[in-house]
């Protein structure tokens, strides 16, 4: 071997590099979503450093930028031809540093695992991926693999959407930790603003006076049968029900008015099949049915941000490539489920990318200790790898 070659990256040659000492780079660079955080420190300087770690391993890197301040990268290893292009899709941020147990941006092991904020959501995923990424494209590859490390998952998903206004790809897989599960299916949510109408008076006239917050009672009562229907109502498969809850009430200026407006913000989380087109119905039958009962209710119903419920089928060719790899790095068949939580795998399949989620075992996302469990990392960024290398070909 010459010497020049003992300074290359272990990926060069078609092995792993150590992801557990990458984690620890990348834990200690602040990406604090500053759409959660104002003033925040954002994306920028872990972009940085990821975007110089993949070119030098051979990625050609584009960053996306839409927004000042809130960079994406994706780094392309091309292949040869004739193969499917896989990206693998994580987010740089996190949610923030106030109020975590101990020193969230150095990162500390004990007992076979790595604290620190974002560990576990997610940038034990990033680790994995980019070694995974890394050692695959060092190896024949026939289909393009991708990296998109996005910005805006934990408030917006602006970064995902900005990628895929650029790139594709055959198949993702979207590393949020899954505790080395394989994901297929998400639920979905949408929101609505109920705004219901009363006449401002002086607290003495109850004559001239309509209490918008006492008729929004009524409807919080239809709400609450509403959510008891669709907890005992039929059940997906992978998902179970959906569900439905009141987020934040607004009402009444003074103690000695009577409220003209009151407006209820809720969150319904939906399943395959239900969408905004199906929540208002639900919503305008109760509160049509209030109404046509009550001469004096009246509202305005206002939908939100909706995000589509996600569903790839268990035989889809990702499904498989990653099942067979786990299966082999493990000698046991991985679990196949759904999850409670939305993702970006969801903005991808919509864009024609069918995907799922595979991730790290550990705990305490969004928490006051986050961990990840190291050998589990180990493990998911092997099976990444040979995930990549099998689908590619």
């Amino acid at each position: 071997m010459e010497a020049s070659e003992n300074i290359l990256p272990a990926a060069v040659h078609g092995v792993l590099e150590d992801p557990v000492a990458l984690l620890q780079d990348l834990v200690r660079i602040n990406s604090v979503n500053p759409g959660l955080v104002p003033g925040a420190a954002g994306e920028t300087a872990l972009a940085d450093f990821t975007a110089v770690w993949l070119e030098g391993r051979g990625f050609t890197v584009t960053r996306l930028e839409a927004t000042p301040g809130r960079p994406s990268i994706v780094a392309i290893a091309p292949g040869t031809g004739q193969g499917k292009s896989l990206m693998f899709n994580g987010h740089l941020d996190t949610v923030t540093l106030a109020g975590y147990d101990g020193e969230p941006l150095e990162p500390r092991m004990e007992d076979g695992r790595m604290y620190g904020r974002g560990t576990f959501d997610m940038k034990a995923g990033i680790a994995a991926m980019m070694v995974a990424a890394a050692a695959a494209a060092s190896r024949p590859h026939a289909g393009d693999i991708i990296v998109a490390l996005v910005a805006d998952e934990e408030f917006a998903s602006a970064g995902t959407e900005e990628v895929l206004r650029h790139f594709t790809a055959d198949a993702a897989i979207v590393s949020e930790p899954t505790h080395e599960d394989i994901v297929i299916a998400h639920r979905g949510f949408v929101w609505f603003d109920v705004t219901i109408h009363g006449t401002a008076a002086h607290g003495s006239r109850p004559d001239l006076g309509i209490d918008a917050i006492a008729k929004t009672g009524k409807f919080l009562t239809g709400l609450d049968e509403l959510s008891r229907s669709l907890l005992s109502g039929p059940a997906h498969a992978a998902l179970g029900t959906g569900s439905i809850h009141a987020s934040i009430i607004r009402g009444g200026e003074e103690l000695s008015s009577y409220p003209a407006a009151c407006t209820v913000s809720l969150e319904r989380r939906t399943v395959p099949g239900e969408n905004a087109a199906t929540v208002e119905t639900e919503l305008r039958h109760i509160l049509d049915t209030i109404a046509a009962s009550d001469p004096d209710f009246s509202y305005i119903l206002a939908a939100g941000l909706e995000r589509h419920a996600f569903e790839v089928p268990a035989d889809a060719l990702i499904v498989r490539a990653v099942a067979a790899a786990a299966g082999a790095a493990t000698g046991q068949a991985a679990t196949v489920r759904g999850e409670a939580f939305w993702t970006d795998a969801s903005l991808m399949l919509e864009a024609g990318i069918p995907g799922l989620l595979f991730g790290v075992d550990g705990g305490g996302a969004h928490a006051a200790t986050e961990w990840v469990d190291l050998d589990s990392l180990s493990r998911v960024s092997q099976i990444l790898a040979a995930t990549a290398t099998d689908f590619c070909n």
